[in-house]
């Protein structure tokens, strides 16, 4: 009887000792807080510090869609959609925003719950300083009206840049850049820069980005009905052709290389965005695959853009804006195009592209 005592205290006794080593064992995995760590995010951090990037802290868009007691909308329909002109849906079900697809009382009314900030950045070197009026006054007008907005405008002209006035919860925020002399390094050079704001002073301080071409305009509504993970624009010359058309890069020597066959949509570069989280990881890629091209004395045949067709190809957007949020010239006309938002705006590239 005695013997049998002893044997089960021994037991407890190794059970205890065994119980703390666990205990101190996972108090070590999770930084001494007692809280699980998602392996995951320890796969994040440990990749971020191997590139020498201090770890990023996310501004978080965790919300539900809350709709306002007593709101009053147009019913919507689960049988027949607003538009049967054009697609409103992707092969991997990410939407496709055309006028008559979404409700703006309604989807404003969730959004402006969120508090949200947007930021927007433009590149206005050389010549194209003198497109920063049109553009900032005409945003004012149509761009994310009621929500905050805080434009970075880069420029190696600051002295230049008319005073526009801004509208409630929008600023403007202008840095001087480095003169170059080709518009295709201009063009490249855009990814560099965008990364290198997002890590430094965007990462925790807006909840979603746009990076928009300076020579264009606003003419139409542009809200949060554009927002979304990872936001692409469908190019206005190409929307309505087939993939053996778009001007994908070809030469597989070229990081951005889209074979033949291949292909969803051709994007506009002149338009892209998302959270500030996806839109560092597209920035960062490009930036990478354009440095590797440029070490093998390639350079893509539409720069940017043909890296930015080759990362939505292989990441898919989650939204896709229709050809209304990057038209051709408000001048120009096409069936599917109920409402012009923002278009290129007329010009003769040779008087302001500075190597033509």
């Amino acid at each position: 009887m005695l013997l049998r005592q002893n044997f089960i205290i021994i037991l407890l006794f190794f059970g205890m000792v065994l119980s703390g080593l666990i205990y101190l064992n996972n108090n070590q995995c999770s930084g001494d807080t007692g809280a699980t760590v998602d392996p995951r995010k320890l796969r994040y951090n440990q990749q971020i510090t191997e590139q020498g990037i201090t770890n990023l802290e996310w501004k978080q868009n965790t919300f539900g869609l809350h709709s306002s007691p007593g709101l009053l909308y147009n019913q919507p329909s689960a049988l027949v959609g607003s538009r049967t002109d054009v697609a409103s849906v992707t092969s991997w079900s990410a939407p496709i925003i055309w006028e008559g697809t979404f409700d703006s009382t309604l989807i404003d009314s969730i959004y402006k719950q969120q508090n949200l900030t947007i930021a927007t950045t433009v590149f206005a070197l050389g010549k194209y300083v003198g497109f920063v009026k049109d553009f900032l006054e005409s945003a004012e007008q149509h761009y994310f009206v009621g929500f905050r907005v805080h434009y970075y405008l880069f420029t190696d002209q600051p002295e230049l840049v008319p005073e526009v006035k801004m509208g409630e919860n929008h600023s403007l925020t202008v840095r001087k850049v480095q003169s170059l002399n080709r518009w295709q390094d201009i063009s490249m050079g855009r990814m560099e820069k965008l990364e290198k704001l997002i890590e430094n002073e965007l990462a925790s301080n807006a909840n979603y980005i746009f990076c928009l071409d300076i020579d264009t305009k606003f003419y139409g509504h542009w809200g949060v009905e554009s927002l979304g993970r990872l936001v692409s624009v469908i190019h206005p010359w190409l929307f309505d052709t087939s993939r053996d058309r778009f001007t994908y890069e070809r030469r597989p020597e070229s990081q951005a290389y889209i074979p033949a066959g291949e292909g969803d949509y051709y994007y506009a570069g002149a338009a892209f965005g998302g959270s500030l989280e996806d839109v560092h990881n597209l920035t960062k890629t490009c930036r990478e695959q354009m440095s590797i091209d440029v070490a093998n004395a390639i350079e893509a045949v539409w720069q940017e853009e043909s890296h930015l067709n080759k990362y939505f190809l292989l990441n898919k957007p989650s939204k896709l804006l229709s050809p209304e949020y990057m038209w051709r010239d408000i001048n120009e006309s096409a069936s599917q195009i109920k409402i012009v938002r923002f278009t290129n705006v007329p010009k003769i590239y040779a008087e302001v592209r500075p190597n033509l």
